[in-house]
């Protein structure tokens, strides 16, 4: 298959830092698109993967998947987006399509593996997936979004891993007007999950080990906010909430939140 040399960052080993790397990536075929990287988030887990903390990373490794950029080729059966307009790329980028999770459009449960944006095996170029911290990247259409240009796109960027992330409970659990919600941690997630709960109606109360972060977490739509140390504030608000959205990675005691939740 034509392959077409681009520029990126990643490792070569997990001891190793970032450093520039030339990578290849494939020709775009029908149904692809090739997208020209404005942005990429940094989550976590591409830190997380880099470093072979979650064991079985393959090098080199190009990590990024909160992509967002500009279409400047698509293929000649493409028919979602044009040359020109903005789009963005999650975490996956590739299914078997057949399974019965895939045509429920519930492709991360793919039975044969979703692919996911890097480090993972590279049907077309028989070699695994490189990220978004590169110049370009090429991506069937299925798996690519479209983006407004009306928006930020700076900040549209981390909506495609964090946001997605806080979103997704805080939608199937139906959070909204009339409900108290509690936020926990005010990392990367937490932020998010203020912003949306309150978008969504909901009175929002955050749980926190930094007081500092207080003006914050008010800025971004806290209700309340709690010093999660302190067992007097937290005994406050027993059986109170309808819903707690934890977003803290590091170990921590849950049992104290599960006793501020309502029984029904």
């Amino acid at each position: 298959m034509e392959t077409k040399n681009v520029k990126a960052f990643g490792t070569e080993a997990a001891e190793a830092p970032l450093k520039p790397l030339d990578i290849q990536r494939r020709a775009v075929q029908a149904h692809d698109v090739e997208i020209e990287i404005l942005y990429c988030g940094i989550c976590h887990s591409d830190l997380h993967s880099a470093r072979n903390e979650w064991r079985g990373t393959l090098y080199p490794i190009v990590p990024g998947h909160e992509i967002v950029g500009r279409i400047v080729k698509v293929g000649d059966h493409v028919k979602k987006f044009k040359v020109g307009e903005f789009a963005g790329v999650g975490c996956m980028v590739d299914s078997c399509r057949e399974c019965e999770h895939c045509k429920n459009d519930l492709e991360q449960f793919c039975d044969q593996g979703s692919v996911l944006t890097f480090n993972s095996p590279d049907k077309h170029l028989g070699t695994h997936t490189f990220g978004g911290y590169s110049q370009s990247i090429v991506v069937d259409e299925n798996y690519v979004l479209h983006i407004s240009d009306q928006l930020d796109l700076a900040g549209v960027a981390p909506l495609l891993c964090a946001g997605i992330t806080t979103y997704s409970p805080l939608k199937h659990w139906k959070v909204g007007p009339g409900q108290k919600v509690g936020i926990v941690g005010i990392g990367g997630l937490g932020h998010m999950g203020i912003k949306l709960a309150k978008a969504m109606g909901a009175h929002v109360v955050v749980f926190t080990t930094s007081l500092s972060k207080t003006e914050d977490a008010k800025r971004l739509g806290a209700d309340e906010v709690v010093l999660s140390t302190d067992e007097n504030q937290m005994a406050q608000y027993a059986r109170s909430l309808n819903f707690i959205l934890d977003c803290v990675s590091a170990d921590h005691n849950i049992d104290s939140y599960l006793n501020l939740l309502k029984v029904d």
